[in-house]
């Protein structure tokens, strides 16, 4: 009787659960776990042609060589089935760049490459191996180090009651702690709207644009231009631990919007059109905020490297390793005399794994860095490219 009253439950579950999918649409299967993210190819179909300069490949390399040099040689990267220490990953660097370093000509350095190295491709969201790309750069605002008139928006520190504690799988919970309990720590609207910060002496600076300094919130890092025409640096310190959760996509799914104002480029021109108070109430949907800290050198990836423009990308740590050489292949935006982007052409390049973001998440998307000003702010608002995505590591 026992068995079959659990029968008869579980019955009912599945029963339930496909009449939920029913109601939602066709079933569309998760994204490939993390031992299945990255598939063993042949490098036939890839000419490794690569459209950047050698130097900023050989910096981008070196800068994750040295993250690298400072991780411990037994450590375990895992690239789909394969459990490889940090010392196979540097060696699997100092291969590559030797050869792309070498005095071989292009086509021979090309053989080089396919023969000495494993080639693995990203499964992709659906497991097609299409990944979304898209683009980060690191904006120019205008700003102050004290409060005036036109600079009024801050910029915070991490502030002292923000508690970072280990949970699962080694992961941090951020919150706060009330009455001896972590909670959440507060939300952007707490933050922006309720002013729960205000006054207690943690604005970094001020700035003269709301919907820029999201961008920077977005980015990650900025270069701000004082008053004085000074020129400092800020970057990401912490978070307060909340989700995040896209601004743009909550607007199209409510009918706020229209498709034509999607782009990045196109949301926050019309977000500049609203008052202050609606650009917080819209802004405060996404309850993740950043917290930043003043930096002495190029913005800071998830390596404690500086990002190399143009060569490093982020991806999602869970499904592909960190510091690790990769082969892109997509479109890109080319752009015209008034900066707009007119077509778009094929290209491939070597690139480094060397970041990570809020929202590039699970193994079918990447966030190309594009540098500085007002070039990479238009290529990193229209890069939107299906594409594909291959790691390398040395046989």
């Amino acid at each position: 009787m026992k068995y079959r009253q659990n029968f008869f439950l579980l019955l009912f579950v599945v029963v339930v659960a496909l009449a939920g999918c029913a109601r939602k649409g066709t079933y569309i299967p998760g994204p490939p776990p993390p031992d299945h993210s990255l598939t063993e190819e042949t490098a036939q179909g890839l000419d490794f042609e690569d459209d950047l300069d050698t130097a900023s490949l050989l910096l981008a390399i070196d800068r994750s060589l040295n993250y690298y040099n400072r991780t411990r040689r037994e450590r375990i990267f895992q690239l789909a089935d394969r459990k490889v220490s940090a010392q196979k990953m540097k060696e699997s660097l100092l291969a590559f760049r030797s050869i792309v370093s070498s005095n071989a000509n292009p086509e021979e350095k090309k053989k080089q490459i396919a023969d000495k190295f494993v080639l693995l491709r990203a499964s992709g969201e659906k497991g097609d191996g299409a990944v979304l790309f898209t683009g980060y750069y690191q904006p120019l605002l205008e700003g102050s180090l004290t409060r005036t008139k036109k600079c009024r928006y801050p910029l915070y520190r991490t502030p002292p009651d923000l508690v970072v504690e280990k949970g699962p799988g080694n992961k941090g919970l951020i919150g706060r702690k009330v009455n001896g309990q972590l909670v959440p720590y507060y939300s952007r609207r707490d933050i922006d709207m309720e002013g729960v910060l205000k006054d207690k002496g943690l604005e970094l600076l001020w700035v003269s644009d709301p919907v820029e300094l999201n961008s920077l919130h977005t980015q990650g890092s900025a270069k701000i231009r004082l008053e004085d025409g000074r020129m400092l640096t800020v970057g990401y310190a912490q978070n307060n631990g909340r989700p995040y959760r896209s601004v743009i996509q909550y607007l199209l799914d409510q009918n706020k919007i229209d498709k034509g104002n999607a782009s990045y480029r196109n949301f926050k021109a019309w977000l500049k059109g609203k008052s202050d108070q609606e650009i917080h109430e819209i802004l405060s949907h996404n309850e993740r905020y950043v917290f930043f800290r003043f930096l002495d050198r190029e913005p800071i990836g998830a390596l404690g490297e500086p990002v190399t423009p143009e060569r490093s990308i982020a991806t999602d740590p869970d499904y592909f390793p960190q510091g690790a050489l990769a082969f892109i292949r997509l479109r890109k935006p080319v752009l015209d005399a008034e900066g707009n982007a007119s077509r778009r052409i094929a290209f491939s390049r070597f690139v480094l794994n060397q970041d990570k973001g809020s929202a590039i998440k699970g193994p079918g998307r990447v966030d190309l860095f594009c540098g500085f000003g007002p070039k990479a702010q238009t290529t990193a608002g229209t890069l939107k490219e299906k594409g594909e995505l291959y790691f390398l590591i040395s046989k």
